[in-house]
């Protein structure tokens, strides 16, 4: 059987729908690194998309462009904050898939006093099997 995240590999963003409480979806394109069965992504701590993940981790996944544009179906998900040591491997694994330009946008981070989050994210069908 195809892995739910099988379109993801060799891609450089997803989509990534999170939900308002008013139940209007939020799309957002971000850069993600893929490990096995989990998709990581690294965001500001204090972005919308962290606030809607902590009120409702159910969201939505699509292989797209820099700018949103879809290339492929959505992928129903979940997602919870990680902890540390997760962060920091998936921070490193960020770094050798985008390289200096990831880089160069962490060091304006930092710069700013901007805090990092990662977002880890399973399919909806391994989810509900843990359960």
């Amino acid at each position: 059987m195809k892995h739910p995240f099988s379109p993801f590999e060799n891609q450089n963003y997803l989509n990534m729908e999170t939900y308002r409480k008013s139940r209007q979806g939020v799309k957002t394109p971000v850069w993600f690194a893929q490990e096995g069965d989990t998709i990581n992504v690294r965001t500001f701590l204090v972005s919308g998309k962290v606030k809607r993940v902590r009120k409702n981790g159910h969201i939505r996944l699509a292989p797209c462009k820099s700018n949103g544009e879809l290339l492929g179906d959505w992928v129903e998900a979940y997602a919870e904050i990680s902890d540390e040591v997760t962060a920091e491997k998936a921070n490193q694994i960020l770094n050798r898939k985008y390289g200096m330009t990831k880089r160069m946008f962490d060091f304006m981070g930092k710069m700013r006093g901007q805090d990092y989050c990662v977002l880890v994210v399973k399919p909806i069908a391994q989810t509900e099997a843990a359960v």
